[in-house]
Order: C-alpha cells, then structure tokens, then sequence
C-alpha cells in the first residue's frame, strides 16, 4: 500500500469530493443506509484513510474498539493555550509553510505530519526526538487519540497583522476539511483574497467550538 504524500492528497481529496457530492443529495449513513441529519458522526477506515459517514448507532459500535476496521472520530475541539513550541522545534518539523497536522498512524506505528498546500496535503518527515521533546513539554499530546485525532498548528498571521499561534486538538476530519478548503479556494501565487477569509472563517469557527485548556505551566 502507498501511504506516501501523493497517496495521502489522493485519499483526502477523494474523501472531499465525496462530501461534495454527499452535499447535494440527501446524505445516508454508508454502513446500514439510514437518513442522516445534517450534522453526523464520521468513521475513519484505517487502512486507506478514508472517511465514512455513519448514523449514531454504526458510530456506537466501533466506540473504542480496537482492531476494528474502523474508527469513530470524536467531535471535541480543544484549543491548547501556553502550548510550549519553541521556533528551534518548529524549524527542525521541516515543515515550509506555518501550518500543520500531527496524527498517530496505528497502522505504520509513528506520528505522522502533513501541512495542507494548493495541491494537496504533503507529508513531513517528522525527527521521532523532536516529537518526543514536544509531548514531554505538552501533556495533553499523550491524550490525543490514534488516527482519530489531531494536532493542528497555525503559526500563520491571518489578520493582516502580528497573530499569536494556535495549537488544537482535533478531530482528524476537520483536518481533511482544512485541506480542501485551501485546495478549492487558493488562486495564483499568494492564494487570493478569498483563501484568507475562508481560513479566517475555519479558525473562527475552532474558537468558538472549542474547549480551553491550559497547560500547568502556561
């Protein structure tokens, strides 16, 4: 099985066209084929990473059970406030732009970085010590969830001015959201006007979701 970059894109871009078109129809639960609300859980399916609309009652049944086929992606957003990342850590990641997510591949047994782009969702080669130095200097990430959760960074300034970064622990799938949102909206060079404001609208939308927890030494 490819788990490369390309194989990555391929897999979360299918996973969005597959919500498009999802969108203009009335959506369906894909394990047992019942009407499904507007809001719904989702299922990642480890093997090829693909995400799956369920009704509660499939999403019930694979709560916490491992070995399963798939995995039910939990909802809570929590921003981590006094997340400790020095510059030094974040140039070590690798990673050219200042936007990222961190995920425990159960399947390959690592922690796994991609940043999104225009084309796509592309992997970095993630240094285990320097992983291992983040998590000893923020609890929290020893909780995040294989395959279902996520450590989203934004260091990028999306107000025109000097913003302080975010760290969030996610669900995978808004990941995957984020990902076609810059490759659906990005125009030219700089991305356009209009890839900013949809990036200034998905953080907004974090916040006001999201949990506030503060590291003891924050």
């Amino acid at each position: 099985m490819s788990t490369g970059p390309q194989a990555m894109s391929q897999s979360a871009f299918g996973t969005l066209r597959q919500f498009a078109r999802r969108q203009r129809t009335l959506e369906r639960c894909e394990l047992c084929a019942a009407d499904l609300p507007g809001h719904h859980d989702h299922l990642i399916e480890l093997a090829e990473r693909k995400l799956v609309c369920a009704c509660l009652a499939c999403a019930v049944l694979f709560s916490g059970h491992s070995g399963a086929k798939y995995k039910r992606v939990p909802q809570r957003v929590t921003l981590l406030a006094g997340f400790q990342m020095t510059d030094a850590h974040w140039d070590s990641l690798m990673i050219p732009i200042g936007m990222a997510f961190f995920f425990h591949n159960s399947l390959e047994g690592k922690v796994a970085a991609f940043y999104p782009s225009p084309a796509g969702a592309t992997e970095s080669q993630l240094a285990l010590e320097t992983w291992s130095d983040i998590v000893s200097e923020n609890p929290a990430l020893a909780e995040m969830q294989p395959d279902v959760e996520a450590l989203l960074v934004n260091r990028v300034s999306l107000m025109g001015g000097s913003s302080p970064a975010e760290y969030y622990l996610l669900p995978i799938d808004e990941c995957y959201k984020l990902v076609g949102l810059i490759r659906t909206h990005w125009r030219g060079f700089s991305g356009g006007s209009e890839v900013w404001q949809e990036l200034r609208n998905f953080f907004a939308g974090l916040r006001d979701r999201a949990i506030v927890r503060k590291e003891p030494n924050a």
